[in-house]
């Protein structure tokens, strides 16, 4: 196909030129009803933020102009059927999910999955089968899936309808995607990946292996994040044995019917840059970020994530495009590293949470940010520095499931002082955000251990989210249980 084409834009562009007279939505109409909208965007964007028209073809049932742009995707990106969504991987994830199990079908999954997967839980009603994922007590933080444990779940669960996994984690982790899909698949099960980090897996030179390269049924992948798109743009790729019509309407069960055009043209332009530019791009994204992991590693006391980590298991491989570095050796937690380099150094990075902080490297920065960057490392490294005491170890804590998520979510409760929660069966969602991987889900015995790690979470200044509470000081928990 001809991947050079761009079929939103160009359609976009015609409209433009044709002057149209709007008698539709947007009420704004092109900007002018909205002036000081118009000054802070810009015209050039409020005139193509439009509704669905017939040129412009319908996100809900697309054939003409997002057709053809979803086809070019699909091939760009290797898979058989390729869905726009606008909804940020949060919906990519969940149509993944409701697509393939429903009420009393199982699951399995890793524990660190983002809450996504945990909600599609709640509104289909499937039974998660958790993989405790191994992890690295050095760095405090869980790993990858190990093929072993992988398949001795599957033997405990032989009716498990799919498997999802993440690849790669937030801190760069991969699993071994192709050997635990062809498990899966000799077992008749399902395999999604959620590929929210790994955009760049289809377009760089020497990437970890990609979901759709690996022979998975299902992907879901953060255009938004190492793809240039839009903030929310995402897209849902299948393999040739989903049925794509039946996709479709999974994702119009929640999607909206008003589908943005701002971020359906940034998924098609950002398609093209990818596809015509994709090593170019990708191999400057993988020189900075060794430039500054080499350059980091010489500060002392940082330990930054790289190669060197892989064991051909639970950390088969290694993206080297993502920044990683844990923070404990400083004697500081990762959010608070992130939050010095915020408001002393004006230097805004993607996390920080307990041990470690990430920064994400794209083909937008420049080598006077990196260096930025790794100067204000070494002085806090030298400012900060404090004895190694009273740091919490380790990110990861094995829950017990006592409930299904949709069972616990829609069960009677009742809210009480978080220090009052222990040995109660928790009936909401308790996360660090991001990366959005919750401490608590519905339907999870609450211990000491996580009241021990809310609070520490808490002192540390990690905004934590999910809860009725918006502080965190009271819990809601199952009735009677």
């Amino acid at each position: 196909m001809d991947q050079d084409r761009a079929p939103l834009q160009e359609a976009l562009e015609r409209m433009r030129r044709d002057r149209l007279v709007p008698f539709d939505v947007p009420g704004h109409k092109r900007g002018r009803g909205n002036p000081e909208l118009t000054r802070f965007l810009g015209e050039q964007c409020l005139s193509v933020d439009v509704n669905s028209m017939k040129p412009l073809d319908n996100l809900c049932h697309p054939t003409s102009v997002i057709r053809e742009a979803e086809e070019l995707a699909a091939d760009a990106f290797g898979a058989a059927h390729a869905f726009f969504m606008v909804g940020g991987t949060t919906s990519s994830v969940q149509a993944m999910v409701l697509s393939n199990v429903k009420k009393g079908d199982e699951i399995i999954l890793p524990r660190n999955v983002h809450q996504s997967v945990i909600n599609a839980l709640v509104l289909c009603g499937a039974t998660p089968v958790y993989i405790n994922p191994q992890s690295d007590k050095s760095l405090g933080i869980a790993l990858g899936m190990s093929l072993s444990d992988v398949r001795a779940t599957m033997e405990r669960h032989p009716g498990a309808k799919a498997i999802l996994i993440n690849n790669p984690t937030y801190y760069g982790i991969c699993s071994d995607l192709k050997s635990i899909t062809e498990a899966a698949h000799q077992k008749g099960m399902r395999v999604l990946v959620d590929e929210a980090h790994g955009t760049h897996f289809y377009f760089g030179r020497n990437m970890p292996i990609s979901a759709m390269a690996a022979g998975a049924d299902m992907a879901a992948v953060s255009m938004h994040k190492s793809g240039g798109s839009l903030t929310q743009s995402s897209v849902l790729l299948c393999g040739k044995n989903v049925n794509p019509h039946y996709v479709r309407q999974i994702i119009n069960l929640t999607q909206t019917t008003s589908g943005s055009y701002l971020l359906l043209s940034s998924l098609d332009i950002s398609r093209r840059n990818l596809a015509t530019r994709g090593q170019e791009i990708f191999d400057k994204v993988e020189r900075f970020a060794g430039y500054a992991r080499e350059e980091i590693g010489k500060i002392g006391d940082y330990f930054v994530y790289s190669k060197d980590l892989v064991n051909g298991d639970s950390i088969f491989d290694f993206d080297t495009t993502k920044l990683s570095v844990n923070t404990l050796g400083l004697g500081l937690a990762g959010i608070e590293v992130y939050d010095i380099l915020r408001d002393e150094y004006d230097i805004q990075i993607e996390f920080g949470d307990l041990g470690n902080i990430l920064a994400y490297i794209s083909v937008g920065d420049k080598t006077k940010n990196i260096e930025r960057l790794i100067s204000a490392l070494s002085e806090i490294r030298r400012l900060y520095k404090k004895e190694r005491k009273g740091m919490l170890e380790d990110e990861y804590i094995t829950p017990e499931v006592i409930r299904t998520p949709q069972e616990a979510f829609y069960a009677d409760k009742i809210s009480l002082p978080l220090h009052e929660c222990e040995g109660k069966v928790c009936a909401e969602f308790v996360m660090c955000y991001p990366p959005g991987i919750p401490v608590l889900a519905p339907g999870e015995k609450i211990t000491r251990a996580i009241i021990d790690y809310i609070q520490y979470a808490k002192s540390k200044g990690c905004v934590l989210t999910g809860p009725e509470s918006m502080d965190v000081t009271r819990l809601n928990v199952l009735k009677g249980e």
